[in-house]
C-alpha cells in the first residue's frame, strides 16, 4: 500500500525514483527527483532476463523474488536506466537482496520526523539522534551507522551479535586503538563503484592504495574474543595483488585529472616510457642546436625556443647584420626579431610533438586497462568495505556507551518496554540543565499509560525517549538508561504534533485524524503507540469524545503498548475500568503563584493543568491572565467537568462569583 510505500521511501531518502510514464503515484517529498520511463520496461518478463544476464545466472530462485514480479520490474527498469545512463559495466552490482518487513521493526516516515532521528521537527541535523550516535571514523561507517537507524531489527540473535561485539570492544578500551586505526580510511565503498564504473581518477587509486596498505593493522587490533568480529576480520582482504598491481602503475600523489596524462608510473610500459623519454628529453636537444647553430651562424644571442602557437623556432635578432642560411625558412617575424625554422628543427619537432600525442593517447588507453584490471577484485573490495564500515559503527557504539553512560539493552520474548531511569539521547546532550530520568513500564497488564499533566513538564520527551530507547535497542547499540528490557515489536507509531497540510488541502484536525486512522487501521498488540494531545484540534467536547474513544479502542481492541498524552482529565476514569489503563503524571509544583516543573513522572492522575500559569511563562499580558482567571471560575461554576474525579481548581483560594473584585486579583 503506499502508506508503507512512502515510509520505505522516507527511510531510504533516495534522490531520484524512476516512475513508470502513466503512474499516478504521488511522491510526498518534493526534493526528490522523478524520472518517467516507458511502462514496458517495468515488464516482469523482459525484467528477469536483464537481471540474469547482470549477474550471469539461469533464474531468480538464488535471490528469494523469483515471486515478486513487481520487485523483479522496479529492478529491471532500474538496470535498464543504469546501462542506458552510466553506458559502463556495473560489475560492482553484485546481485539483488529481497527486504523482508516482518524482520525489521517498522517505523514510517511520520514516526521518524517525530522521533527527530535523522534530523529535528525543524529540519536541523544538529539536533538528531544521528548527530548525537555518529562518531565513526570513516564515511563507511557513517552510512552503515544511518543504515541501520533507518533499519532496525527484530531479529534478536542478530542484536545480541552486535551487543557482544560492542562487549568485546569495550573491554580494555579496544574500540580506541581500532578507531585510530580506521580513521584514515577512505571511500572504498564508492572508489569500488567508480573503479567498475570506469570513472575512477587517478587520486581515487592512490586513495585506494593508502587505504589498502593500513587493513593488516585493522586485523591485528582487532579483538580475538568475539565470534561476530572475528567473521569481520576474515572479511577484511589485504588485497596485495591489487595493491601491488596500483604501486606498480600509478604514481605517487598523481594530478587529480586524466586529461593532461602524468598518473602512470614509469616501468609500467616500455613504449609509454620511450614516448615520454622523447617528449622529455627535448630541452637537451634543444640546448646543443642553439649550441650548434651559433658557431654555425656567428651569432651569439641566437636562441632555439618553443611555443604552443608556433612550436619550435629559431629567433636571431634583427640588429644581428648577417646573411641568413639558405635552409632558414622564416616562421615569424617580430618588431626586433625574425623567427625561423630549418629542416631538421621541422622534422624534430614532429617527432617530438607526435610523441607527446601518442604518450597521453597510449596513457590514457593504458589507464582504462588498469580500471578493467582492477574488476577482479570488486567482489572482494566490497565485502572489505562492508567489514570497515561495521567494525566502524561497532567502535562508535562502544565509544558512545563508554562517554554517555548507556548500558546494554536486554530483550524478551514477552511484549513489554521496561525501563528504569531512562534518558532522553538527544535532549540530554543539548539541555543546559541536568537530565531527569525516569521509568516506564508497558506489559500486558499495563498496556496503556495516560499520561496528564501540564504543557512544558515533559510528557513529550518522556514518550519520545520511550521510543527512542526501543530503537536504539533494535539497532543493537546501548542505551541511555540504568536497565532496559525491550520486547518482541513489529512498529512504532507516533501521533505527535500537527499542522496544516496546505499542500493537500488539509486542516490541522484533519491531519491529526488521518494520522490516527492509520495507526488505528494498522497497529498490532506488538506495537509501540505514542500519542500526544489527540483531539485538540477540534471542539472541547468532540475532541474529548474522540480521545476518549480512541484510547478505550486502543486498550481493548488493537491491545498495542501505548503511551497516551492528554489534557483530558476526563480520560483518567478508564483506569477503574479494568482494560489494563494506568495513569500516570508530570510532577509540577506551584510557589507564589509560580509553577516549578520537576520533570519526574509519578503515579496517578494529574491535580492541575496549570495551563494559566504556562500562558504567563510564556509572556501572555497581564490583563489576558486575569481575564482567563474570570472565565475559568465561570466555567467551573456550570459543570462543565464530566469525569467521575473532577479535576481539582486552580483557584480554590478565589470565592466562586460571578463578579470579581480587580483590586484582588491585582493583589
Amino acid at each position: 500500500n503506499y502508506e508503507s510505500l512512502n515510509a520505505e521511501i522516507s527511510r531510504i531518502n533516495p534522490v531520484e525514483i524512476l516512475l513508470a510514464e502513466d503512474s499516478k503515484y504521488q511522491i510526498e517529498n518534493t526534493l526528490i527527483a522523478q524520472c518517467a520511463r516507458p511502462q514496458w520496461h517495468f515488464d516482469s518478463q523482459t525484467a528477469s532476463h536483464a537481471i540474469n544476464k547482470l549477474f550471469g545466472t539461469k533464474d531468480l530462485s538464488g535471490f528469494g523474488c523469483e515471486n515478486l514480479p513487481l520487485a523483479i520490474g522496479a529492478a529491471g527498469c532500474l538496470i535498464n536506466y543504469l546501462q542506458e545512463t552510466q553506458r559502463s559495466s556495473l560489475q560492482h552490482l553484485q546481485g539483488i537482496q529481497t527486504l523482508n518487513l516482518q524482520t525489521t521493526l517498522y517505523i514510517d516516515s511520520i514516526t521518524r520526523r517525530n522521533l527527530e532521528i535523522d534530523s529535528s521537527t525543524q529540519g536541523e541535523s544538529t539536533f538528531s539522534l544521528v548527530n548525537v550516535l555518529d562518531h565513526t571514523r570513516t564515511a563507511l561507517g557513517s552510512r552503515c551507522l544511518k543504515r541501520w537507524l533507518r533499519q532496525p531489527l527484530r531479529d534478536q540473535k542478530q542484536l545480541e551479535q552486535r551487543l557482544n561485539a560492542i562487549d568485546s570492544l569495550i573491554e580494555n578500551n579496544h574500540y580506541t586503538n581500532i578507531q585510530e586505526s580506521i580513521q584514515d580510511i577512505n571511500d572504498i565503498e564508492r572508489i569500488t563503484a567508480r573503479i567498475s564504473l570506469g570513472s575512477a581518477r587517478p587520486r581515487d587509486l592512490d586513495s585506494l592504495r593508502q587505504s589498502l596498505i593500513k587493513i593488516p593493522t585493522i586485523k591485528t587490533t582487532l579483538p580475538q574474543s568475539d565470534d561476530y568480529l572475528n567473521i569481520l576480520q576474515t572479511q577484511l582482504s589485504p588485497l596485495s595483488e591489487l595493491l601491488e598491481l596500483i604501486n606498480k602503475s600509478i604514481i605517487e600523489d598523481p594530478p587529480a585529472l586524466i586529461r593532461d596524462g602524468g598518473m602512470l608510473a614509469k616501468g609500467y610500459d616500455d613504449e609509454l616510457d620511450e614516448l615520454k623519454a622523447i617528449r622529455n628529453d627535448s630541452q637537451s636537444y634543444l640546448n646543443d642546436l642553439e649550441k650548434r647553430e651559433r658557431e654555425r651562424t656567428g651569432v651569439n644571442n641566437l636562441k632555439v625556443a618553443y611555443n604552443r602557437v608556433h612550436g619550435f623556432y629559431i629567433e636571431i635578432s634583427k640588429a644581428q647584420n648577417i646573411t641568413i642560411p639558405d635552409d632558414y625558412i622564416r616562421r615569424q617575424t617580430l618588431k626586433t626579431a625574425e623567427r625561423y625554422v630549418t629542416p631538421e628543427l621541422k622534422t624534430y619537432e614532429d617527432k617530438v610533438l607526435s610523441a607527446k600525442e601518442r604518450a597521453l593517447a597510449r596513457e590514457k588507453a593504458l589507464y582504462a586497462e588498469l580500471l578493467i584490471k582492477m574488476h577482479a577484485y570488486i567482489g572482494e573490495l566490497q565485502k572489505t568495505a562492508e567489514a570497515i564500515a561495521i567494525i566502524d559503527t561497532l567502535s562508535c557504539f562502544a565509544e558512545q556507551a563508554v562517554n554517555l553512560n548507556y548500558v546494554r539493552p536486554k530483550f524478551s520474548q514477552q511484549s513489554i518496554v521496561d525501563i528504569k531511569q531512562g534518558r532522553h539521547p538527544i535532549v540530554e546532550q543539548t539541555a543546559t540543565a541536568e537530565f531527569i530520568a525516569n521509568d516506564v513500564l508497558i506489559d500486558p497488564q499495563q498496556r496503556l499509560l495516560l499520561i496528564t499533566g501540564p504543557n512544558m513538564g515533559g510528557k513529550s520527551t518522556y514518550m519520545r525517549q520511550t521510543a527512542l530507547i526501543v530503537l536504539l535497542a533494535t539497532v543493537g547499540c546501548y542505551v541511555p538508561a540504568a536497565e532496559a528490557t525491550i520486547g518482541t515489536l513489529d512498529r512504532i507509531f507516533t501521533r505527535i504534533g500537527a499542522a496544516d497540510d496546505l499542500s493537500t488541502g488539509r486542516s490541522t484536525f484533519m491531519v491529526e485524524m488521518t494520522e490516527a486512522a492509520n495507526i488505528l487501521n494498522n497497529a498490532t498488540p506488538q506495537s509501540l503507540i505514542l500519542m500526544d494531545e489527540i483531539g485538540r484540534g477540534t471542539s472541547t467536547f468532540d475532541g474529548l469524545a474522540l480521545a476518549y474513544s480512541f484510547a478505550e479502542y486502543i486498550a481493548t481492541k488493537t491491545r498495542a503498548l501505548c503511551l497516551f498524552a492528554t489534557h483530558y482529565f476526563e480520560l483518567t476514569s478508564l483506569e477503574d475500568k479494568d482494560i489494563g489503563v494506568k495513569n500516570l503524571h508530570v510532577a509540577a509544583i506551584e510557589h507564589k503563584d509560580e509553577i516549578i516543573f520537576l520533570y519526574t513522572i509519578k503515579p496517578g492522575p494529574a491535580n492541575q493543568s496549570y495551563g494559566l500559569q504556562v500562558a504567563k511563562l510564556a509572556g501572555v499580558p497581564k490583563s489576558i491572565i486575569q481575564k482567563a482567571q474570570q472565565q475559568l471560575i465561570l466555567l467551573e461554576q456550570q459543570n462543565f467537568t464530566v469525569s467521575e474525579h473532577p479535576q481539582k481548581s486552580l483557584f480554590e483560594q478565589i470565592p466562586a462569583a460571578t463578579t470579581i473584585d480587580q483590586q484582588a486579583l491585582q493583589e
